[in-house]
């Protein structure tokens, strides 16, 4: 007899009271004129000219010989590809240069290069520093097939990239009507 109540609990649906629905209030969709506020965006222009640096360029490998014991670490913990190339435009400055030391780069800053040669002019990006006997010079980073690139020259122009300022995002006055 167990197993058939058993069976019949198991099997029949149960049937319970539905709950009754709570009171509320009607509520009528209200529309809200959104008002843009004006806001005004505080741009400083950079400087009209931009100092520029006197340095001595050379290029270098990422070869124990060239660099310390981790060729493929820069000073800024970047890593170097084994394939990298000059194309990729990666710089170590002089010691002096850096901010660290009282220059006017830090690491990750953007540089306008001129005056080594056509194809190793450009925007290069500091990542690493160079050996403290050097004073005001500049090295390109590149790969052993760019040997041929290997020279040094003097009077090279070095020019900080101004960064874009961030423009903020305007914001919106909420105002119900």
């Amino acid at each position: 007899m167990s197993i058939a109540l058993f069976l019949l609990y198991l099997f029949l649906p149960s049937y319970s009271p539905a709950p009754q629905p709570l009171p509320t209030a009607p509520l009528t969709p209200r529309v809200v004129q959104v008002k843009p506020t004006p806001t005004t965006v505080a741009y400083q222009r950079p400087p009209r000219k931009l100092p520029t640096y006197r340095v001595t360029a050379t290029v270098y490998m990422a070869e124990p010989g060239q660099t310390d014991a981790e060729p493929f670490v820069t000073a800024d913990n970047s890593r170097i590809s084994p394939h990298q190339t000059s194309k990729s435009r990666w710089a170590a400055i002089s010691r002096d240069l850096l901010q660290r030391w009282g220059g006017p780069f830090k690491f990750g800053d953007s540089v306008r290069v001129t005056g080594i040669s056509p194809k190793l002019d450009g925007v290069y990006v500091i990542h690493d520093t160079m050996n403290r006997r050097h004073k005001h010079c500049f090295d390109v980073l590149v790969h052993p097939s760019e040997a041929h690139l290997s020279d040094m020259w003097h009077n090279v122009r070095v020019t900080p990239v101004p960064e874009r300022p961030a423009t903020p995002a305007p914001e919106l006055a909420w105002t119900a009507g």
